[in-house]
Order: structure tokens, then sequence, then C-alpha cells
């Protein structure tokens, strides 16, 4: 039985099932009615692109429900006591680092760059990296992991880490496929688990139809269009079935904007997309300290300074500082940005970069937003701008900032867009999202997250071939 993969032995039993259903009455059935019939090809090729679509609306659903759980229990333990974090913090971050570092390290960080990689190998010779950077063991560790920095009052996100859940999902789907089953191509595959990833993670189906084509591929869209737009439907709607139909930041009052302030929307989108470049350099400049000048005793050192640091933002700043910064966002949007203190900005935009440099899993999409949000606050109540037009003027900020950390425009745009449903808003959204690229391409020409992924396939081709990662 020659196998294009090697499977784990899990992986080869569901295999195996999946060989011997072939020889039942059924099995033969369908092959001789379903599989071996010219017209039902297509629809029979997509039935894995289903299932993986199924699943992993199942699994982000599970995932923010347990990541809000977790979120909330980080927060209760800092009420506890003030001082409390000071033993906390550190222990939980160090924890997360550990976990991941032991059990999986390619799911340490966003997971969005080791999504990246794949696409980019998969269908080649060094295809066997693919299941180095997307499989269950992976996926699992990068939702313990970012549970467990929660706990810590991490200052993370969970939509990165979804897109390369998303990707194990679908990466494990294609493994099981059994012989004679018509396949989608292996790149297609995982570039609509990223997609249907991050539809469900924000609800936001176009989001992620706009970043499959604006990040995860390069490819003319007519290749991947029709499973990329089915797997995102699908995923979609069914986490709409446990979630129901929301906004992630629900309805934000927007004026009606005079061309007059447009000069506004120019500065603030430039200003948010240089900070958020700043931010991706931040947490490069870390990396490489990090990686240059420590040795592995040295790690949980560091990861403990981190933690110290992170407990006395906590200590001085309290919640405005931990989790995704979601209340924020919702506070700054419906009760004004009056009611945020000015060191929101510098504890988000800090306590994002020390959580993301403990080297566990967690993401900088939604912790991004809210730095966005909260220079944007900062920017409209000190600039004294018409306090009509704050909410306009944040939603740019957080385009802007956003897209300086992944300098994907169009994509930040549709996000927020999708958000809050303010499509008359589209073209001011479209524009800042244009004006913050301009920006963060003063500070660095290429994205974070292309850095990262590079990264991650120059320490693959070092790394010894194992006979386990090898296409047989």
């Amino acid at each position: 039985m020659k196998k294009r993969f090697h499977l784990y032995p899990w992986e080869l039993w569901v295999y195996r099932q999946l060989r011997a259903l072939k020889k039942t009455v059924l099995g033969k059935f369908i092959q001789r009615k379903i599989v071996n019939n010219p017209n039902l090809r297509i629809p029979f090729q997509a039935i894995p692109l289903w299932v993986a679509s199924i699943l992993t609306g199942l699994v982000a659903v599970a995932y923010e429900n347990l990541f809000v759980l977790f979120e909330h229990a980080g927060k209760g333990i800092s009420h506890l006591s003030p001082w409390l974090v000071f033993i906390t913090t550190p222990l939980f971050f160090s924890l997360a680092w550990y976990v991941t570092a032991r059990f999986a390290p390619n799911a340490k960080g966003s997971g969005i760059p080791q999504l990246m990689a794949a696409v980019d190998v998969a269908g080649t010779p060094k295809q066997a990296w693919v299941s180095k950077l997307l499989n269950v063991r992976i996926a699992l560790v990068k939702i313990g992991s970012s549970l467990i920095l929660l706990l810590g009052g991490g200052a993370i996100g969970r939509e990165g880490p979804t897109l390369q859940v998303a990707g194990s999902v679908f990466e494990t789907v294609y493994r099981l496929i059994p012989e004679g089953w018509a396949r989608v191509s292996h790149r297609i595959m995982i570039i609509t688990g990223g997609a249907s990833g991050l539809a469900a993670a924000f609800n936001t189906p176009l989001g992620g139809i706009v970043y499959a084509i604006e990040e995860l591929t390069k490819s003319h869209i007519a290749r991947f269009r029709t499973a990329v737009f089915s797997a995102v439907i699908i995923a979609g709607i069914t986490a709409q079935l446990f979630l129901g139909s929301y906004l992630y930041l629900g309805y934000p009052r927007l004026s009606v904007f005079p061309f007059s302030l447009i000069w506004a929307v120019l500065v603030l989108a430039f200003l948010s997309g240089y900070l958020g470049a700043l931010f991706t350099q931040l947490l490069l400049w870390i990396g490489n300290l990090r990686s240059k000048y420590l040795r592995r005793k040295e790690q949980l050192a560091f990861v403990i300074v981190l933690g110290l640091l992170f407990a006395l933002f906590i200590f001085f700043a309290g919640d405005t500082c931990m989790g995704t910064g979601k209340p924020l966002i919702n506070q700054i949007l419906f009760n004004g940005a009056a009611s945020v203190p000015w060191y929101a900005l510098p504890v988000r935009f800090l306590g994002s970069a020390l959580s993301f440099s403990v080297g566990s899993a967690g993401g900088i999409f939604a912790t991004s937003l809210s730095s966005g949000a909260s220079l944007g606050a900062l920017m409209v109540h000190w600039g004294g701008l018409p306090v009509e037009h704050h909410n306009l003027l944040i939603l740019v900020c957080m385009i802007g900032f956003l897209t300086g950390v992944t300098r994907t425009p169009f994509t930040a745009a549709i996000l927020v867009l999708e958000m809050t449903d303010r499509h008359s808003a589209i073209f001011y959204f479209l524009l800042a999202g244009l004006i913050s690229n301009l920006g963060a391409g003063q500070v660095m020409s290429r994205s974070f997250y292309e850095i990262q992924k590079d990264s991650y396939l120059e320490t693959l081709a070092r790394s010894k071939p194992s006979n386990q990662a090898k296409q047989k």
C-alpha cells in the first residue's frame, strides 16, 4: 500500500477503516454510482472540503467559548489581589512557553506565518514540511498554550491561531483521503483552510475570501474560487449555528462624514499604519535579541522577566492591558473616546509585544485592533475633532494599525466593515487601508508575517530530515 504521506498511528487506523469501507456493499455502490460517475466528479471532489469546513466551524466555536472563559478567569485572578499577578502571570507565561517549546515548537506565535509557509511548499518537492507546520498536535498545543497564557492575563487574540488550527484540520482531512478519491490540489486545500478559519473566527466571510486572495496566495482566483467560497460559507454557517448571527463589534453610530475632514482620515491612517509597523519591528527586535544572545537554559528566565513586566502593567492599568482588548474597543466605540484613560495605548501596545514575545501561542489580529482603537481615541480626543465623527476616525485607526501589522490593506478594511456593518463608510475604510500601507512602508518594506514565514522555512531547511516526515 503506497501512500502519498506518512501517516501517524491514529491516522493509519482511520485510513484503513476507509479502505475497508470500499470493500463493503455500500462502498462498492458508492464507487460504482458516484466515484466513477464523471458527472459527479466535482461534487464528489468537494466532499473533503465540506467535511473540513464543518469541523473548522465546530472547532472555531469551541475555541472561542474556551477563549472567553479563560480570558475572564485570568481577569478574575488579577482581581483577587493586586499583588497576586506578580506570581501568577510569570507562572502561567512560563507554563505556556514550556508547553509550546516541549510539545510543538511550530505552534508558537500567531500561526499565520506557519500557514503561509505551508502554502508555499504544498505541491512542491518540499511538501513533507507541511505536516511539520500543520497537524493535530500543533492544533491542540496551539489552543492549550494560548489558553494558559490567558490565565496570566496575556494580551493575545485567537484569530491568528484559529487560522493555523483550521489549516491543520484541512491538512489532516487531506492526508486521510483514500486512494482513488478525486482530490483538489494540496495547496488549494490549505488556502481554503486559512480562509474558512478567518471567516469563522471573526464571522466575516468576505474578509476570509479577501485574505485568501491578498495574503495566502498570489495565484489567479479562478484556480481556487469555488473551493474557498464554499468552505467559507460552510464554516461560517456552522459557527453561526451555535453562536448566532452576530457582529464582532456591533453597530457603532456613524454620522455623515464631511469632505472637509478628509485630511483627518489621511493623517490618522498614515500615523496608525506607521505605528503598526513599529509594533512589528519591536516584535522582531525582541525575537532577534532572544535568539542571538540567550541560550536555551536562559529562555525560562527571559520569559519570567516578560511575565513580571506584564504583571507590572496589570498592577497599574488593570484589565485595560489584558486579553484581546475587545471590551476596550466596545467601550471606546459606544461610550466615547473620553471614557478610556490616556495610558490605554502604551499598555496595549507594549503589553501585546510582551505577551507575543513569550514564545507561546497567541495572535496579534485582535490586539492590533484594540491598539488602533486606543490610538484613535487618544487622537480624536486630544485633537478636538467633532464628537459625531469620532467613531469613523477610530475605525480608520483600527484599520490602519492592523494594516501596519499585516500589510493587507484590503483585508483590514473589509474585516472592519463586516465587524460593524457600516457600509456607508466603505470608501473611507478602503482609503485608510491604502494610506496606512504607505505609512507602514516607511518603517518596513516587508510584512511581519512574510519575515516570520521565511524564518520558519529556513529553520525547516536546516533541520535534519526525519524519516517520519519523508514522503513515501
